[in-house]
């Protein structure tokens, strides 16, 4: 059977190259990182190194990159410790962010009284910057915005400078949820007024279960986990130095095809779209994913003429043809509810038909996406 995988946005394929030097460090360099000897400072070095990789990429102070788990801890971390710790009182989010950040909001708006705001979507999906700005207008607590650069399930890119710049201009931090960007966009962090980003390593054909947490210097930030001093004390455990090292292979092979990849996976993206309006006429484009100024290059999020009862066999036909592809986020997987990204903005009769998310990698091709199509035409007609 033809295997299809276009659930990029989940999780990608890992280079070879990756895969390769992880296995080199497992095999020899084992030992622990936080041990004086020769082995531990072998293994401490890597650590470093990967370090300094990544913040000369993102143009930052290799200080300022904390290693975690992925996007979800490096999330929970800014977020819990900012207003535990930074006295923040209120944060001003948005209603189609990751669940990493609302359900996170959520525990800190139940146990600390942290107040919660949700700034304006429109039809699109689109954050209302004016109704930010009225937002931030409107107190002097001290405020967090948290507002993620692209999203995840519609692709919509929001303008992280000029919400960063909004944010400073009055006092309030500001935090983005960079998991699906980073890798596949260049982001001077030194330029942009962003004070945390969050970013998962399994998102740009990186191992998964390693990311990193960028804190701007001096932040007063303090740890969610505690134990030892690994990771300048801001995230006790002694560290996975493989995944570490296959994060800074990944990041570093990203940006060093970033041109000619972002050519190439624009193009699937733009004759996928071709061919379902061919195809399948009455098709919708959810968000602002048909819009390449305006939404990433690698996801699309289609609404399909298909009744609510035959919507049911969708995704198992899909998969009994070999595609991968999502319903909602990955993360969403085994849920009965709907899309919280979608339910935020979908009229009630688009809602009612089955969306699904396509997302796009440098190891798809033409004939995968007309074979989807296909796929897809034939099960809409039947």
């Amino acid at each position: 059977m033809k295997q299809v995988y276009l659930d990029n946005a989940a999780t990608t394929q890992m280079r070879e190259e990756v895969v390769n030097r992880m296995a080199e460090v497992m095999k020899n360099v084992y030992g622990n990182p936080s041990s004086t000897h020769a082995f531990g400072r072998s293994a401490k070095t890597l650590i470093e190194q990967a370090r300094k990789t990544v913040a000369g990429i993102l143009n930052v102070a290799a200080s300022e990159i904390i290693f975690t788990s992925g996007g979800t801890e490096a999330d929970n971390l800014i977020l819990n410790s900012a207003v535990r710790d930074l006295g923040v009182k209120r944060i001003i989010t948005s209603k189609i962010e990751h669940h990493a950040v609302l359900y996170t909001l959520n525990k800190l708006h139940q146990v600390y009284g942290a107040k919660i705001d949700y700034v304006n979507l429109d039809d699109c999906g689109r954050v209302d910057l004016g109704h930010l700005e009225e937002l931030l207008s409107s107190s002097n607590e001290k405020t967090m915005v948290s507002l993620m650069h692209v999203n995840n399930e519609v692709g919509n890119l929001l303008d992280i400078e000029k919400a960063g710049n909004m944010s400073r201009a009055h006092n309030a931090l500001f935090h983005s949820d960079t998991v699906q960007s980073i890798g596949h966009y260049e982001l001077d962090l030194s330029q942009i007024p962003v004070d945390f980003t969050a970013v998962s390593a399994h998102k740009f054909h990186g191992p998964k279960g390693v990311g990193f947490a960028y804190i701007r210097k001096n932040s007063g930030l303090q740890p969610l986990i505690f134990g030892g001093e690994q990771e300048r004390g801001f995230r006790a455990g002694t560290e996975s130095v493989h995944n570490i090292v296959g994060l800074e292979e990944a990041l570093k092979l990203a940006y060093e095809h970033l041109d000619e990849e972002r050519e190439y996976i624009s193009s699937l993206k733009r004759y996928f779209i071709e061919l379902l309006k061919k195809e399948i006429p009455n098709v919708k484009f959810n968000g602002e994913c048909d819009d390449f100024e305006n939404s990433t290059y690698t996801l699309i999020n289609v609404c399909l003429p298909v009744s609510p009862e035959k919507s049911l066999m969708l995704l198992f036909q899909l998969d009994l043809h070999g595609i991968a592809c999502s319903k909602g986020s990955a993360c969403q997987s085994g849920s009965n509810q709907g899309s919280h990204v979608l339910n935020a903005f979908l009229s009630e009769e688009d809602l009612k038909k089955p969306s699904l998310r396509f997302s796009f990698s440098r190891y798809n091709t033409t004939e995968e996406v007309e074979y989807v199509v296909g796929v897809l035409k034939d099960f809409i007609e039947k």
